[in-house]
């Protein structure tokens, strides 16, 4: 997906450093998120719809992704 999303507002973690090991996200519709690498800002997106990414962040949040 183009980052070519006019109005997007993109928007790093409050938990992000100032190493620039970020990713932004942004709400490209009520329907879809865009995340992109904060490094290339003028590179390419990767687009999910809001299910999927309310379900990614609940992963994060609850430690489903951690490691062992």
């Amino acid at each position: 997906m183009s980052t070519c999303a006019p109005g997007a507002e993109w928007f790093k973690s409050s938990y992000s450093d100032s190493t620039g090991e970020c990713v932004e996200v942004a709400w490209f519709d009520a329907a879809t998120v865009g995340v992109r690498d904060s490094k290339n800002p003028a590179g390419p997106a990767l687009a999910f719809t809001a299910a999927d990414w309310a379900a990614f962040t609940l992963g994060l949040r609850t430690g489903r992704y951690a490691s062992a």
